[in-house]
């Protein structure tokens, strides 16, 4: 029996395989004349299809959405009872049928024409009715489908989802998407906050940045570093300047080497040129760098090298930017 499974398995993905590997052959002037139309778009790319066709409609819409060709999905059927209502003389729609036969796609078509939206049309039968009333057809047929009864939509809806695929990714390089672009339609995503948190966005602040001034002594450095919690306190100048920074790793040296945290000054102590970073940096930048120095926490400085911020390692991590 598990024989029987891989075999069938394999066979489904040869047939689909050879199906989008025919695909190739109708990225033509059609797909071209189609791309330039969706670009030039001054509304929204409408998709519409019914059953298989609406499920793979509803992911080409989403992918279009999120790499910068603004798109939505409509239902044929719902479209018939107000949601027509959504379409505008702007849009294009891009009507998806293997058999192009459709009722329910082509009842609105007639509709979608009068009110001056332009049609393109994704079907498995050029000479269908919905591929003829559209101003450019996309060929998606398939020689058979996956299903040894050649009845299930498998290999049809593959080739659909991967022109579908086609034609945003061909937007999204005539637009010149970013990967910021990306990140700004993704905001809630690990892509999103790596591109684009920025370090003013996490930062400890204000009266919570740890600070002694350079006449201070290690243990009121101590004192302000237990207050603040955040393993270490900045050293400054009379002027506000960053002179040093006095962290939990010096403290250790500092009683492995017998000092008397009551006498000693912090500017002997302290560490001196500490590195630090301005606060439009993005937080995964900032990771970067404190990874690379092996430090835990930075400080985050104006132009002037005053301490406007202060960003823990915990802080970076908790915002979910690693």
């Amino acid at each position: 029996m598990t024989a029987s499974f891989i075999e069938s398995a394999i066979r489904t993905l040869d047939i689909e395989i050879n199906a989008v590997s025919a695909l190739k052959d109708r990225i033509d002037a059609s797909f071209s004349h189609a791309c330039d139309i969706m670009l030039q778009c001054k509304g929204r790319i409408v998709v519409t299809g019914m059953g298989k066709s609406g499920h793979v409609g509803n992911k080409i819409a989403a992918t279009l959405a999120s790499t910068g060709t603004p798109a939505f999905f409509v239902h044929p059927g719902e479209a018939s009872h107000g949601d027509l209502g959504m379409i505008t003389s702007n849009d294009v729609v891009l009507a998806l049928s293997n058999s192009g036969t459709t009722s329910e796609v082509l009842t609105i078509v007639p509709l979608i024409k009068r009110m001056g939206a332009t049609l393109i049309s994704m079907t498995g039968n050029p000479d269908s009715t919905l591929a003829k009333a559209a101003e450019v057809h996309l060929d998606i047929s398939v020689e058979r489908e996956a299903c040894p009864h050649d009845l299930a939509p498998t290999a049809s809806t593959t080739v659909t989802l991967v022109l579908g695929d086609a034609l945003a990714v061909s937007l999204l390089e005539a637009r010149g998407f970013t990967p910021e672009d990306f990140a700004f339609s993704h905001p809630g995503g690990a892509l999103g906050r790596k591109l684009l948190l920025k370090i003013s966005d996490i930062m400890a602040k204000g009266a919570e940045i740890p600070r002694v001034d350079m006449d201070a002594i290690a243990q009121d450095a101590l004192f302000e570093m237990s207050a603040k919690g955040l393993g270490m306190t900045t050293v400054l100048s009379p002027e506000g300047v960053l002179e040093g920074v006095f962290t939990d790793g010096d403290l250790r040296r500092c009683l492995d080497m017998g000092y008397d945290l009551r006498e000693t000054p912090i500017t002997q102590i302290m560490t001196k040129n500490p590195k630090s970073i301005t606060g439009d940096i993005l937080a995964v930048e900032a990771l970067n760098q404190m990874e690379e120095s092996s430090i835990t926490s930075i400080v985050v400085v104006n132009t002037d090298k005053h301490p406007i911020g202060i960003v823990h390692l915990h802080q970076i991590l908790k915002a979910g930017v690693a």
